[in-house]
């Protein structure tokens, strides 16, 4: 693994990859027990300068980089050049191999920048902070410089003197003690490091990094740290460690992992930076400025991270970048799929040639060791492609930059093995209507292949420096999305950055293109980040110019993660109406449900795919329609600037938020047959159907009736104008009373199964929310529906039959527990489980 920094990840949870056996060397050598007395490598060591030979033995594997590394036994000296003493480099660490319930493998740890100082007989290693700067001579600067004093992380005795008068200093402690400004212990959850169970994994020198891997053993006595995240059913957020990826052995009384420690020299010339805009999407880099007083504050300056990018011919509209950015398909991806690895990777060429370089991003092989000896995917000049043998169905892409100007240094995308494998499961379920090939299962290889390659080219996205634009799912019609000249052009989205995945939209016959590709967004961001300018004067200008655009055209419009009140802002949603995308949707669904079994099952084999699949369809029905809970109470943010529009939250009209609940009362909250059919759930069980229904609907049921829907819903009715149509609140409770319990309107009340369920959490729904402590009017008006369902029940009692006047008593009695507290039974005391790390939650 190599360093990573900026990571966005990508396409579902990740869990841990188990650690594999390391070969240990052996310990100790010629200054006796590691970490005591003068061989401990810290500040108090308090020996003589010997001579070099006498520290640096015959024993000793050196290797040159941009340090000179030598490794005697367990122990580990940097024999540092004059000439890279005080220059700027940046540590990355990060979990190299792991085990199951403690992190991923490849997960950061951290990162900072530090300079190595000579000072008299001694090396420091200092901690150097750029959150703060002055970039103009005078007071300020002085101010700045004056609170600005880096840190000492550790000193270092001199223990030697090399070539040229280079320190020979020893780094063992720094790596096999608990270095707090380098420790994995917080993101482990973990205790303290043990020492006498740490050793060097590797040791690497380039000519512009250093790669040490320590495997390091911790203490499970606690530590810090505790859940950061959590996986989600598509790419996600960051991956970052903690207690996931599995349970931990409860006898466990420690950890092992290898974490991988990365030392990169920043450039010595910075690359020009560009400052961010908040319209446009990029990952950044940030700082507080302090000389420049224009608005009497201090200034949050933000610099946008980039590659750098410069024409060898200037003069030229589009030229041939003197350095292109270059990705390697490593070695361990397997052959047939590189080609496929390939393609990802250059798919963004036209979108860097419209902003003027011609073969700006190209992808080669990686080298056979006989072809390179010395090419090694962990060198830092080199970014890669990398396949994974784990389970994680999941792919992300991690990048370098350096924190002073935001320049992309290097990128290593990692594609975990079952990444094809969660690709299958959504083509299927989303796409596979409009494809024959892929409606009998497995999927053909040339068909993983385009899914495998538009994988890749949204995890090159994320080293190019962009995050997921939600908002670009949401930027083309549902006449689009079905327009076979259209998609084949753009594909399924106005960005290949968001989660719109396969065009569940398309309806057979369309002829509609299903696979999402580089879109005209991402032709619009890279031409705003990457376009070169002659002057600040014509960059200023130009970038102005671009971002105009999206005042006219919302194809070009950027929107991060997904705010809850709007709904074109979501994950894993197609189109800008949701309500005829997820009409749409759900056809195609029914046609997923009809050659179900028939797709997933062989002769002479289990079930396994045919449960996995199911599970898929009942999620993608999910997704779907939650899609369409977001219009309710809904705003739809577009962010103009002031001087571009009046407002930046746009309230969804109340007749389309009425739509949206009549469409979820016919579809959420009625049964779905195709999920209920016995040929394809006596299958897999002898009962659940019915929970698996009610628990969906209890979850759209629960999003809808909460407080912070409300309040938004009541806002919308405070402020409007007079005669302006509003959908308030209290007028959606009644909607959802109406609908889901509309057997009341029938002559003779009959209510089946999966009805009585709805119902029931229907009451249960209203009833937690009476003393709920909410500061909002939803208590009252809860209150006001119990009390109008009580007496719709009792007017209807003598009209039901008798398993519905059994359902109906029993609400009443509900209704009436939920009204009288004192009534209700005790909740039982939650059993302790666990030990000292609590268990994740699901």
């Amino acid at each position: 693994m190599k360093l990573s920094l900026g990571i966005a990840l990508s396409f579902c949870s990740l869990i841990s990859l188990a650690a594999a056996p390391a070969a240990l060397a052996q310990r100790g050598g010629p200054f006796g027990t590691r970490g005591a007395g003068p061989g401990g490598g810290g500040a108090g060591g308090g020996s003589e300068i010997r001579p070099y030979d006498d520290v640096i033995t015959k024993e000793a594997k050196s290797k040159p980089g941009v340090f000179l590394t030598h490794q005697i036994g367990e122990k580990l000296f940097y024999e540092i050049p004059s000439d890279k003493l005080g220059l700027d480099m940046l540590w990355v660490w990060q979990l190299g191999r792991t085990q199951t319930g403690f992190g991923y493998a490849g997960s950061p740890l951290g990162d900072r920048t530090v300079r190595w100082e000579l000072r008299g007989e001694q090396v420091l290693l200092r901690d150097v902070k750029y959150a703060i700067r002055a970039d103009k001579k005078g007071a300020i600067q002085q101010a700045v410089e004056s609170t600005s004093v880096a840190p000492i992380v550790k000193a270092f005795p001199v223990r030697a003197w090399g070539k040229d008068k280079a320190p020979v200093i020893e780094v063992t402690s720094l790596f096999t003690s608990d270095v707090s400004e380098i420790s994995a212990r917080r993101e482990l959850n973990a205790g303290t490091l043990d020492t006498s169970r740490t050793y060097f994994e590797e040791i690497k020198a380039f000519p512009r990094n250093l790669e040490v891997k320590v495997l390091a053993t911790y203490s499970l006595g606690g530590g810090g740290g505790g859940e950061r995240g959590g996986p989600s059913p598509s790419p996600t957020p960051t991956p970052t460690p903690g207690r996931r990826g599995g349970g931990r052995d409860p006898s466990q009384s420690a950890v092992t992992v290898v974490v991988h420690h990365s030392m990169l020299l920043l450039p010595e010339q910075p690359m020009k930076p560009r400052r961010k805009d908040e319209r446009v999407g990029f990952f950044d880099v940030g700082f507080e400025d302090y000389a420049d007083d224009s608005h009497h504050q201090v200034e949050n300056v933000r610099f946008i991270n980039r590659w750098r990018l410069e024409k060898k011919d200037p003069a030229a509209d589009v030229s041939e970048p003197k350095q292109p950015i270059v990705f390697y398909v490593g070695r361990e991806v397997p052959e047939k799929w590189q080609d496929y690895v390939k393609r990802g990777i250059e798919m963004w060429q036209p979108a860097f040639e419209a902003a003027g370089f011609k073969n700006a991003i190209v992808a080669k092989p990686a080298p056979t060791p006989r072809e390179d000896p010395n090419w090694d995917a962990e060198d830092a000049r080199i970014s890669t492609v990398r396949w994974l043998p784990a389970t994680v169905e999941n792919a992300f892409g991690p990048h370098v930059h350096d924190p002073r100007t935001g320049e992309i240094l290097e990128a290593d995308v990692r594609m975990y093995h079952n990444v094809l494998k969660l690709a299958r499961d959504w083509y299927f379920v989303q796409a596979s209507p409009s494809d024959p090939r892929a409606q009998k299962l497995p999927l053909p290889d040339d068909l993983i292949g385009e899914l495998l390659a538009y994988i890749v080219a949204h995890e090159i996205g994320h080293t190019l420096g962009f995050p997921h634009n939600m908002k670009a799912s949401a930027a083309f019609t549902v006449k689009q999305l079905r327009d076979a000249e259209f998609t084949k052009k753009w594909g399924t989205e106005a960005s290949i950055m968001d989660y719109g995945r396969f065009n569940y939209v398309a309806q057979p016959g369309d002829g509609a293109a299903l696979i999402p590709k580089i879109g005209p967004y991402d032709f619009f961001a890279i031409e705003w980040g990457y376009r070169e300018f002659k002057n600040d004067e014509e960059e200023k200008k130009g970038l102005a110019a671009l971002v105009a655009k999206q005042k006219t055209d919302g194809q070009l419009r950027f929107g991060d993660a997904q705010p809850s009140e709007d709904p074109s802002r979501q994950t894993e949603d197609l189109g800008a109406d949701p309500i005829e995308a997820t009409e749409l949707g759900l056809k195609n669904l029914q046609r997923v449900g009809l050659y179900l079994v028939d797709a997933c099952c062989k002769p002479g084999e289990d079930y396994d795919l045919l449960r996995n699949m199911y599970a898929q369809l009942i999620a993608q029905r999910d997704r779907e329609l939650r899609h369409v809970t977001g219009m309710i109470g809904g705003y739809e943010q577009i962010n103009l600037y002031f001087g571009d529009a009046d407002r930046v939250y746009h309230t969804i009209p109340a007749d389309r938020q009425r739509e949206a609940v009549k469409f979820l009362l016919t579809h959420a909250f009625q049964t779905p047959a195709e999920l209920v059919d016995p040929a394809i759930t006596l299958r897999l069980e002898a009962g659940g159907a019915a929970d698996r229904i009610l628990s969906s609907q209890s979850s759209i049921l629960a999003t809808l009736l909460s407080e912070t829907r409300f309040k938004r819903m009541a806002e919308q009715v405070q402020r409007a104008k007079a005669g302006e149509a509003t959908y308030a609140p209290w007028e959606l409770l009644t909607n959802l009373r109406t609908g889901i319990w509309s057997e009341l309107d029938q002559e003779r009340v009959t209510i089946d199964l999966y009805r009585r369920n709805l119902q029931r959490a229907h009451v249960a729904r209203l009833a937690s929310l009476l003393d709920s402590g909410s500061d909002s009017d939803l208590a009252a008006f809860s209150r006001s529906e119990l009390n109008a369902l009580k007496d719709q029940i009792q007017k209807k009692l003598e009209a039901a039959d008798p398993v519905a006047q059994v359902h109906l008593n029993e609400v009443l009695a509900e209704i009436a527990r939920a009204f009288d507290p004192a009534s209700r039974p005790a909740a039982a005391t939650p059993t302790p489980t666990g030990g000292p790390f609590p268990r994740p939650s699901p």
